[in-house]
């Protein structure tokens, strides 16, 4: 067998980009979009994409470059996750939570070449441009008008700020070519996505996907969690987090229905449900303590699957959530994994157990998927696997095919990242259970993980110490029933003040140099930090002192 070798008929570059022309020609007559009392069928989403691409193509945009989106969940956003790759470029989705300066850095490193923003967005990126050193070329500007921004008097109209965009979405798509032929990727190891994990500031991390990382990932997470052909997915998941754990993609290859929403709202949520008969929906442990919270969670009609990631789900709002008529499905992924790769998944007999067991049981994450090749908790010190046996802690890592294909213009944080033997650090810390499932018990990095965005400690304690009042300062995660975490610093004054802050001074401070989601909602003034021997704030007693406040009051931010 020695002369059979691979050809052009079987070795061609995996991409998802035909998804969306397979759901045209099966599914072409069928509901793609849904999005307030705008509908599209997959043959005009199809459509529609190839004459955006076309528009994209005429701006001079080319195979390698980068092109971002600010959008919430509209039929733009999800067009753009087809039309950018579809030039060949590199498609961008910005965290809309983000500040200014944030999005001004990474935009720069990323060296993005056009943009298109929603008209709530506009000012944020007006004023991140304005931060672009004079010598700096400015990315083009394209503006996705929107009748529900429009609604909001707040917000600048189409006619007042039209002059800073060089289109507007829907013109670009007008005038496109319907039969523009899309640039099929050179290699399925070409980049297709760049996202950047959050809080991310002075040194951005941008993880790069390539489309055989994009095609499997979206496949296996529809194997997984068993969503059929035309399903119904609501997108409570924002897009801008990790491409929406890949399933643009993915619905188009079941050619499911999309229902977009421009924000989370818990009582639209069941509006939606009902309405159009929604199957399925992602979101962080935080979307299911909002939805249970709600007061329209009554029972639901038919069962609605949920997938939640992004933060350990306590056993008790998957017990809630449960009750309600959903059936949860608890996964693990990151930034750098492009989507899910560990999910708890469910054997028939647990179903005898009681209730309050199962919960426990899937508050778990769970075991590889799939195209997962392998995954492992090593011991730090020996890197050796950690004894299945439910206590011993180590880090998490995992091999397979949507690991990153590294960090933008990040050489040393790629090569830390991975190592020589195969593996990609996750740099969360788990255990193996004696069944082969993991648990995470902690993070590593002393990430706080709030309403599913990461943010670093580090990010915050280096606004805290600009502060001229403050002597040292370190930030962890303290339980909170709503976000599921939220940064509480611990701050040791100066000497010789003549006036010592208040907790309120300090969280003001923050507001005014951090996005909102990164702003502590508890401050603790200490008189001494918990050091080590060699000077080091001994992060695992403070850790343990913001766990015994219990979780965190509702009454800020």
């Amino acid at each position: 067998m020695e002369d059979l070798k691979p050809t052009p008929a079987n070795s061609f570059p995996l991409t998802p980009i035909g998804f969306i022309q397979r759901a045209a020609t099966i599914y072409g007559d069928s509901t793609s979009i849904i999005y307030n009392s705008t509908t599209y069928t997959w043959s005009e989403t199809h459509r529609r994409c190839l004459q955006l691409a076309s528009s994209i193509s005429s701006f001079g945009i080319q195979r390698g470059h980068v092109v971002s989106v600010i959008a919430p969940n509209t039929p733009a956003m999800y067009e753009l996750h087809f039309a950018v790759p579809m030039v060949g470029a590199i498609l961008n989705t910005i965290n809309l939570r983000l500040d200014t300066r944030t999005i001004s850095i990474l935009l720069r490193h990323s060296e993005s070449k056009l943009i298109f923003v929603d008209q709530a967005s506009c000012a944020l990126i007006f004023e991140a441009l304005a931060l672009f050193p004079p010598e700096m070329k400015r990315p083009l500007l394209v503006l996705i008008a929107d009748d529900a921004a429009e609604q909001d008097s707040s917000l600048p109209s189409f006619v007042s700020i039209r002059d800073n965009f060089v289109d507007s979405y829907e013109d670009m798509v007008k005038r496109g070519d319907s039969k523009f032929q899309w640039i099929r990727p050179l290699s399925e190891w070409d980049p297709i996505v760049l996202n950047y994990t959050s809080g991310t500031t002075s040194s951005p991390k941008g993880v790069v996907h390539c489309h055989r990382g994009i095609f499997t990932v979206a496949l296996d997470s529809l194997l997984e969690w068993g969503v059929p052909k035309q399903s119904v997915y609501l997108w409570t998941l924002p897009m801008f987090h990790g491409n929406g754990w890949s399933f643009p993609w993915g619905i188009a290859a079941v050619g499911g229905t999309n229902v977009c929403i421009r924000k989370f709202d818990a009582r639209l949520i069941f509006s939606l449900i009902r309405r159009h008969h929604v199957t399925h929906l992602c979101g962080a442990p935080v979307v299911l303590n909002m939805l249970t919270n709600s007061p329209d969670n009554l029972p639901l009609d038919r069962p609605v699957k949920i997938l939640t990631a992004g933060a350990p789900p306590p056993a008790s709002i998957l017990l809630r959530t449960e009750s309600l008529g959903f059936v949860v499905t608890h996964g693990y992924g990151l930034t750098e994994s492009a989507g899910t790769i560990i999910c708890c998944s469910w054997k028939s007999e647990w179903n005898q157990l009681p209730a309050i067991e199962q919960a426990r049981l899937k508050a778990r994450q769970g075991v590889r998927m799939l195209a997962v090749e392998a995954v492992d908790v090593l011991d730090p010190e020996t890197r050796k696997s950690v004894k299945r046996d439910g206590a011993s802690i180590g880090e998490i890592v995992v091999r397979g095919t949507s690991v990153t294909l590294g960090y933008l213009k990040d050489p040393e944080g790629t090569a830390k990242a991975m190592s020589e033997d195969g593996w990609f650090f996750t740099g969360d810390v788990g255990v193996m259970h004696p069944d082969g499932y993991l648990e995470i018990k902690d993070r590593s990095k002393d990430v706080i993980i709030s309403g599913g965005e990461n943010l670093s400690s580090v990010e915050v304690e280096s606004v805290l110490y600009m502060n001229p009042m403050v002597n040292e300062a370190a930030v962890v995660a303290r339980p909170d029933e709503f976000w599921g975490e939220t940064p509480c610093a611990f701050i040791s004054l100066k000497e010789g003040l003549s006036r010592k802050p208040t907790e309120e001074e300090i969280i003001e401070y923050c507001k005014g140099k951090l996005p909102r989601f990164m702003v502590p909602k508890t401050v603790i003034f200490m008189t001494e930090m918990p050091k080590t021997a060699t000077g080091k704030i001994q992060k695992f007693v403070l850790r343990q002192k913001a766990k015994s406040l219990g979780p965190a009051p509702k009454s800020r931010l």
